[in-house]
């Protein structure tokens, strides 16, 4: 299969997700790299009126996860580790998460990923460990879609 062929695979995987219709996100995928944006809404705030955190850690995860799984064609990659920083609060518009693996071997991946709000601004960033899965993509929901 052409590397094309899989990224677009992978995106159709993604849109899948049952997750996804909560956050419905978009993304992008290269080689080694992946985009999600998402466009903010009230129901994605704490009560304090800001975009609670685990909208920062889906995005930043799944970014670097999909740059991770770009380079795997056969198997779906697991999170193994992820670390998440957040800089900046974000109320509304669109918020992107980019993401690229710094490192591979054979079974890990190493990838990081960071946050910007519509004006540019970094206002988070995450790094992980992810490893070849059992799991063949094939068999993922979506991806043969």
């Amino acid at each position: 299969m052409h590397a094309t062929e899989h990224y677009r695979r992978l995106i159709s995987m993604y849109a899948a997700a049952p997750i996804n219709q909560i956050y419905q996100p978009t993304l992008t995928v290269g080689e080694g790299e992946a985009e999600i944006t998402i466009e903010l809404s009230e129901q994605l705030h704490h009560s304090a009126g800001a975009v609670h955190g685990s909208v920062y850690f889906k995005m930043l995860d799944d970014a670097a996860f999909f740059a991770a799984n770009s380079l795997e064609p056969e198997f779906f990659v697991l999170t193994a580790s992820f670390t998440t920083y957040l800089t900046r609060p974000v109320v509304s518009g669109p918020l992107r998460a980019v993401g690229k693996v710094v490192s591979q071997t054979r079974t890990q991946f190493i990838a990081e990923a960071v946050a910007y709000d519509e004006q540019g601004r970094e206002v988070g960033r995450g790094n992980g460990i992810f490893v070849r899965g059992k799991a063949p993509l094939k068999e993922a929901r979506g991806y043969n879609d």
